[in-house]
């Protein structure tokens, strides 16, 4: 996938394609010293990286305030979630604000990096998820998104103190995500669709709400 091809597919402006052009060129070249992203998917970046986090935008409800990121990594979805966010956006509206947890201090660099060369507010905390969700620092969030960070079960353990009554998780997971569903079931009560990821064909995004965990016993 070519950046005018992403554009094409997401509608983005000019403004957008260049923040993520900008984006890209950062990754390559922090990636010659930080492991941000599998060097074989470098090739294929717009698609692997960009175009597979940037699936999730129709996803979020327009009424979201707060998104929270586990484990960004190199910023997927988050970073590119809150650079497509901040179009969406109406100038008079509240924006978005996206909170990135990352407890790797070198991709936490990275992700402020590419931040301030692309004018995009967020807020990165280099912590480990348990020590920030456990803690009074967060509020719930509106939606909560996550790429190859850990299996349902865990997902959901980790992420549980900051889901709330209308929370929405969005979670990018390949073949296995339906046995990870079912696997979460045993202690966790939920609603959740699979939708068909668009950049991979076996692959699917996990859209989760009402989640409570099932009593004991």
């Amino acid at each position: 996938m070519t950046p005018d091809e992403f554009q094409t597919l997401f509608d983005v402006s000019r403004e957008t394609l260049g923040r993520l052009e900008t984006y890209a060129a950062l990754l390559r070249q922090w990636q010659k010293t930080i492991n941000l992203v599998a060097p074989k998917t470098l090739d294929d970046l717009w698609l692997r990286h960009f175009a597979d986090s940037a699936q999730l935008v129709r996803l979020v409800p327009t009424s979201t305030r707060q998104l929270v990121d586990l484990g960004s990594g190199g910023g997927f979805p988050g970073l590119v979630l809150a650079i497509l966010l901040a179009e969406r956006e109406p100038p008079a509206a509240q924006p978005v604000k996206v909170l990135l947890i990352e407890s790797d201090l070198r991709k936490s660099a990275f992700l402020r990096e590419v931040a301030r060369q692309t004018r995009i507010a967020v807020d990165i905390m280099s912590s480990r998820i348990e020590s920030i969700t456990n803690s009074d620092s967060v509020d719930s969030a509106d939606v909560i998104t996550s790429r190859a960070l850990a299996p349902l079960p865990r997902l959901l353990a980790l992420s549980s103190p900051l889901w709330g009554q209308d929370t929405t998780g969005l979670f990018l997971k390949g073949r296995t995500a339906e046995q990870e569903v079912a696997e979460a079931h045993r202690d966790w009560s939920f609603e959740y669709v699979l939708e068909p990821s668009m950049t991979e064909r076996d692959a699917r995004i996990v859209m989760i709400r009402k989640l409570k965990r099932k009593k004991e016993g």
